[in-house]
């Protein structure tokens, strides 16, 4: 195995990209990182020369590939056990690995209305019934794992685990559509945004030049 590599998207909007990346930067390891701009001519020429799949993110650990973020997750989880990616408890981390998964295979109507987009703020935008829907199950959710897990820390099952880095990028949707937030939910929004880690993909998202999105936000 060699030096790793992580391959994403622009910071402003791959939500799969910051997943992966959130969970490599928890194990202190040294990661090169090579952001792909989305949406440009040669955009998919360019993430072909590192992924099988054509998509991003990819990870690279010498001449080993693996690509999806959750895979790549758990690929990071096993490679670096001291980071404790997982909860240590049985029940929890098949919890946390549950709702890993929900966030991986679900969430569609989230995902189409309410893009991940941090380079705007449009409260309102997205809100329907079935964004709403959505809504409602990732805050309980949130209730329920912090309620029987979280005593330990500020996060989902106490501390840091794949669990938030999957959930990270939902976070930062509800923050820039304004969707309102309180109590256990509003707390955990906040302990994910004061992540370092956090902190710094936002700053430096926001210094992209790139914007896929600024036509569809333009005024018709």
């Amino acid at each position: 195995m060699g030096d790793l590599t992580l391959v994403i998207g622009n910071k402003a909007f791959s939500s799969w990209s910051l997943r992966p990346w959130l969970a490599l930067k928890r194990t202190g390891q040294p990661f090169r990182e090579i952001v792909i701009p989305l949406r440009q001519p040669d955009t998919a020429a360019r993430i072909a020369e590192h992924s099988p799949t054509g998509r991003v993110p990819c990870l690279r650990d010498g001449d080993r590939v693996i690509w999806d973020s959750l895979a790549i997750c758990e690929y990071v989880a096993e490679r670096f056990p001291d980071a404790a990616l997982w909860p240590t408890d049985a029940h929890a981390r098949a919890v946390a690995r549950s709702v890993s998964a929900e966030m991986h295979s679900g969430f569609a109507a989230l995902r189409t209305h309410m893009s991940m987009d941090l380079k705007a703020f449009r409260p309102g935008v997205g809100h329907n019934a079935e964004s709403g829907a959505d809504i409602a199950r990732v805050f309980a959710l949130w209730r329920d794992t912090r309620a029987r897990f979280g005593a330990g820390g500020p996060f989902l099952f106490g501390d840091f685990s794949i669990a938030d880095a999957m959930y990270a990028p939902v976070v930062t949707r509800f923050l820039t559509y304004g969707v309102a937030m309180d109590g256990p939910c509003a707390d955990y929004a906040q302990a994910v945004m004061d992540l370092p880690a956090m902190k710094e993909w936002v700053e430096a998202a926001k210094a992209e030049p790139w914007d896929i999105y600024a036509d569809e936000r333009s005024p018709s």
